[in-house]
């Protein structure tokens, strides 16, 4: 089987299970406006934007961090995935094929970017109607889906490492929320990583090492052009997140080899 077919029908695949399970989609994008809603309108009333973001409402400020969310929440957790079919042994039925393993690996990687992109996507168009005054351009809209597609290949990359490595989808679980969560809430997507450094230096650091923040930053600056809100820079940014993905993919694709059915 030529190994682009069959990265083809991997990916194909993916994509067809995603669109049949009407209640993932639903609840993907609910959960995101619910976050919106809830911290934007519930912290936003207890912080002077005018002092502390430039002016600039707070569900707005955070409105960049909502897309990284939904992006690191759907792309880590669809390595669950390679857990069901391992039971189901529908992943011996795919090994068994003359795919490489590598082959296999990069297909299922495409197909949960893919899931991660479209979801992210309704979110993106939803904003622009709710919050009129971020930078929908198309130069802007091009830096942010480039942004969000390294991040979702860093993250589902990592979901499919985790999960060739877990034989039950409690334990997957379990390992995936004690990374995911730290990853979002230091990432600065609820606050600037600026006012850390001085009053909390070691989670500051916690989230310079954190892909993440690169994500939430590019994009936070790209649809809302403020000097307060940069503090790496967009060149950085996106060196990190392409050096983060070589090196995931590089790992995911050594566990898929050796990985045990």
């Amino acid at each position: 089987m030529n190994q682009l077919n069959g990265l083809y029908a991997i990916w194909l695949r993916e994509v067809i299970v995603y669109f049949r399970e009407y209640s993932r989609l639903i609840g993907s994008i609910l959960t995101p406006l619910l976050w919106l809603l809830v911290l934007g309108k519930g912290i936003g009333a207890s912080i002077d934007e005018n002092e502390n973001f430039a002016g600039v409402p707070y569900e707005v400020f955070i409105f960049p961090g909502i897309l990284t969310m939904t992006v690191l929440f759907q792309s880590v957790f669809y390595g669950l995935y390679i857990v069901w079919d391992r039971k189901i042994d529908f992943l011996k039925e795919v090994l068994a094929s003359p795919l490489n393993r590598s082959t296999v690996f990069l297909g299922k990687c495409l197909g949960g970017v893919t899931d991660s992109m479209i979801q992210v996507t309704i979110i993106i168009v939803l904003g622009f109607f709710i919050f009129p005054d971020l930078e929908y351009t198309l130069q802007s809209l091009m830096l942010v889906y480039l942004y969000l597609f390294l991040l979702a290949v860093i993250m589902t990359s990592l979901g499919l490492i985790i999960g060739s490595r877990m034989d039950s989808p409690e334990g997957f679980s379990l390992i995936t929320s004690l990374v995911v969560f730290p990853m979002y809430f230091l990432s600065g997507a609820l606050f600037l990583k600026k006012s850390l450094m001085d009053e909390a230096p070691i989670i500051y650091w916690l989230t310079v090492i954190n892909p993440a923040s690169y994500a939430v930053e590019a994009i936070r600056y790209t649809m809302i052009p403020k000097e307060l809100f940069l503090e790496f820079g967009l060149a950085r940014d996106l060196t990190v997140l392409i050096g983060f993905c070589i090196f995931l993919l590089a790992l995911g694709t050594y566990c898929f080899k050796t990985m045990k059915l």
